[in-house]
């Protein structure tokens, strides 16, 4: 595993802003460093794509067990929640997508920082995106990126033939609304119906949510987290409404700041889950290793770095690509 410096290439940003993409954030600031990159070997990369598999199998585990106990103590989460997670976890309810965030120095175990399982920041960066910066690169090597293939194929097994999916986030995010409609359009290549509103426009005609055309929804997409939305004043209504929701409500108990000291008191002395000191620094950048997970199958990576001793996520951070040679 080393850090690069890269000569920034031309046409890039082009290509991918012709996907959708928007390389400034909220802030007018870059969202991505084109002057760098990571390398990785493929020995590097099956040991994170292992560490990731074996985390998110113990989570599928750690949520069979809470619900088969009915113990939510340590989630603090309201009776509405506990209800909807039980629902969803004994319906079967499919999982799409989550993000597991490592820190590594490619030596020992990978040991989880976060899960990132009900937010789908930085999933078009790692996607498309970061495979546009790869094509216009190399001729040679390869990318730990199948991202977008397994979205593809994992709406074909949602068993939705015969639903309009829709797509809802925010109206004034812009970063979520790019997530939205790279979703959506995946969905649309495995041959499903879509349609999008701003969550805002979501209607309820006393039975039913309803789209902006007053139609019966069925089937929603929802970029907003969770726990945001058990705060709506449509919450009440989600258990009787008959919507199925991408990502299920048993989300909420993996994208929760109570998972990680779960899975270390239910996994003692796993490797993968031992306490960080410190994030490891190339060249002067602390880089967080995001595992992308579609459907419970992990199968890309996405890294964000900062300087050391700022947060993950921070203003600062940025987005840098990786390769395999």
């Amino acid at each position: 595993m080393q850090r690069l410096a890269m000569d920034p290439c031309p046409d890039w940003q082009d290509r991918a802003e012709a996907q959708g993409f928007r390389f400034l954030g909220a802030d007018g600031r870059p969202r991505w460093r084109d002057d760098a990159a990571y390398r990785f070997t493929a020995t590097d990369i099956d040991t994170l794509g292992d560490a990731a598999q074996q985390l998110e199998d113990l989570c599928l585990e750690l949520v069979e067990r809470i619900v088969a106990a009915g113990d939510y103590a340590a989630f603090g989460l309201g009776d509405l929640a506990c209800t909807l997670i039980e629902d969803s976890w004994r319906r079967q309810d499919k999982n799409l997508f989550g993000r597991l965030d490592l820190t590594w120095d490619g030596h020992g175990a990978p040991r989880l920082l976060a899960y990132a399982a009900d937010a789908p920041a930085g999933l078009h960066d790692a996607s498309v995106v970061q495979w546009e910066w790869f094509d216009s690169h190399y001729n040679h090597g390869d990318q730990f990126n199948s991202i977008d293939d397994m979205l593809i194929e994992a709406w074909k097994h949602f068993g939705l033939w015969g639903h309009r999916v829709h797509f809802a986030c925010g109206g004034d995010d812009d970063a979520a609304r790019g997530a939205c409609d790279y979703l959506r359009g995946t969905a649309m290549q495995a041959g499903l119906e879509t349609g999008f509103l701003p969550i805002e426009q979501l209607g309820w005609n006393g039975k039913r949510f309803t789209d902006q055309e007053a139609k019966p929804i069925t089937v929603l997409c929802k970029l907003s987290p969770w726990d945001r939305l058990l705060q709506a004043a449509i919450a009440p209504q989600i258990r009787t409404s008959g919507m199925r929701l991408i990502e299920p409500a048993w989300k909420l108990l993996l994208s929760h700041d109570a998972l990680l000291p779960l899975l270390r008191q239910s996994f003692p002395g796993h490797e993968n889950l031992q306490p960080v000191d410190a994030l490891p620094a190339f060249d002067g950048f602390t880089p967080v290793l995001g595992v992308w997970i579609v459907a419970s199958r992990a199968c890309g990576l996405g890294i964000q770095e900062s300087r050391p001793g700022q947060s993950h996520g921070n203003e600062d951070s940025r987005f840098v690509p990786h390769l395999i040679a």
